[in-house]
């Protein structure tokens, strides 16, 4: 895969002219964009630039992150705290992605989505009303482990990190969720599947596969 060094705010824009002429092939009045990627990568910084540019291009936006989707605490840490399986295939409350965010954004959708479900810190709903995004608009869902799901995707960006970068970005109370995006890799290769790849192991110097 060759790579191109880009600016985040280029690759905002870039990203964000891309998706003006990008038509849902499933029919749906609405953009469906995966940002993905581990934490340490920062992909919510990604789908906040392309927001941006996406505004002054006069196109509406939605941003979410699966971080607003996480499951109760009592499911989640049901097997402690630092559990990697858990992590990797029960913190993240798929089916409400799907009925909250792409079903109402789906192709008979009202376009009325949720940004967010659940607050990790006070373990509770957030009770957000949802967000009505007009015929036209851009969902931009950020998060880990996107790609594995078969999410009715329209665009998807991966930005990818080394292991060594990964290691190095993520913080030591964290090391504990490395061998869940090794995982991920094998069993998805996020790199080889999405539409565009960025390589974030330096965040001061991306480069992607344009």
């Amino acid at each position: 895969m060759r790579l191109e060094a880009i600016t985040w705010d280029r690759l905002g824009d870039q990203l964000a002219e891309r998706l003006l002429d990008l038509e849902p092939a499933d029919g749906s009045a609405w953009t469906r964009v995966a940002l993905d990627g581990p934490p340490a990568a920062r992909p919510g910084d990604l789908a906040e630039r392309v927001a941006e540019a996406l505004r002054v291009r006069g196109r509406p936006s939605l941003v979410v992150g699966t971080e607003g989707f996480l499951r109760p605490a009592s499911l989640r840490l049901e097997y402690g705290h630092r559990d990697t399986e858990s992590y990797y295939n029960g913190w993240y409350d798929i089916g409400a992605l799907w009925r909250e965010v792409f079903d109402p954004l789906g192709p008979d959708g009202s376009g009325r989505a949720l940004p967010d479900l659940w607050d990790p810190v006070t373990d509770r709903a957030t009770r957000s009303p949802r967000v009505q995004l007009p015929p036209g608009g851009v969902l931009l869902l950020h998060g880990p482990f996107l790609l594995r799901h078969w999410f009715p995707l329209d665009l998807s960006v991966h930005l990818s990190l080394t292991p060594g970068a990964l290691r190095r970005r993520t913080a030591e109370t964290e090391q504990w969720t490395l061998p869940a995006f090794e995982r991920y890799d094998e069993e998805t290769d996020p790199a080889g599947t999405a539409d565009v790849v960025v390589r974030a192991d330096d965040p001061r110097h991306p480069a992607w596969s344009g």
